[in-house]
């Protein structure tokens, strides 16, 4: 974990030998940072990417194996994949946005840890998939729920039953990228940077109503009802005091 700026922090995972796989160890030193994270009020955005030339393998080989072969019956091994999803997913619970700056291949779990932050920037080398039937498994870690949330169910399942790759371009055609940079991780940086200095609270409300799509116009506006009147007066009350208007500190 690296701050980069005075409000904006970089995870890179860093088991570049193995593709940035979810290791044990790995898994348990992100599930650490994210705590860490969620309880750091001086941050307004993180960039998330890999060390090396991948962003991330996805799940560990190995650990996969032992894990699997360690455990007595389905409902086991359903508890423990359980806990390894929430923890990766965590960083979706973050009030902050996220960025994935992809630097090389997102495979599987992988690519849905990319999917999990809220904007994705992409390396030219960047490669997307999710080969989940091509293994003989059943996707994990929410892929069915993000995928589709970022390219529609007919692309979703065009990845998922093929296991098709996407390229760094298609993948920002399909909206599953939102812009292809060269530098990847300076780019997602500059973004993260231009989000912290927003105002904190309308970032954080507008994050959660997207979080959770209205599921009717009227839920729409009863939730906006709230949320716009109270910037709005955090607004005012913070130009009457004469000060920026920097809410959540």
């Amino acid at each position: 974990m690296e701050r980069v700026a005075s409000d904006v922090v970089l995870l890179t995972l860093n088991v570049h030998e193995r593709r940035n796989a979810m290791t044990a160890e790995l898994s348990e030193a992100w599930t650490e940072a994210i705590a860490t994270l969620s309880q750091d009020r001086s941050v307004r955005a993180v960039v998330v990417t890999g060390a090396g030339t991948a962003f991330c393998a996805g799940g560990d080989f190995d650990w996969l194996e032992s894990t699997i072969q360690s455990h007595g019956s389905v409902s086991e091994l359903r508890s423990t994949m359980s806990c390894f999803y929430q923890g990766w997913l965590s960083i979706r619970e973050l009030a902050i946005p996220s960025i994935a700056a992809v630097n090389g291949p997102a495979i599987g779990a992988g690519l849905c840890l990319a999917l999990a932050c809220d904007l994705r920037i992409a390396s030219p080398t960047a490669k997307f998939s999710a080969p989940f039937t091509s293994l003989g498994v059943h996707p994990g870690m929410a892929a069915t729920w993000l995928l589709p949330e970022a390219v529609g169910m007919p692309r979703a399942r065009d990845m998922f039953l093929t296991g098709r790759e996407l390229s760094a371009e298609e993948a920002v055609g399909w909206g599953l990228a939102s812009a292809v940079a060269d530098d990847v991780v300076t780019r997602a940086v500059e973004v993260a940077k231009s989000i912290a200095a927003n105002d904190g609270l309308s970032v954080e409300l507008t994050k959660s109503a997207l979080a959770q799509p209205h599921r009717s116009l009227a839920e729409g506006l009863n939730w906006e009802g709230f949320a716009q009147p109270m910037t709005m007066m955090q607004g005012v009350n913070a130009r009457q005091n004469g000060a920026a208007s920097r809410p959540g500190e």
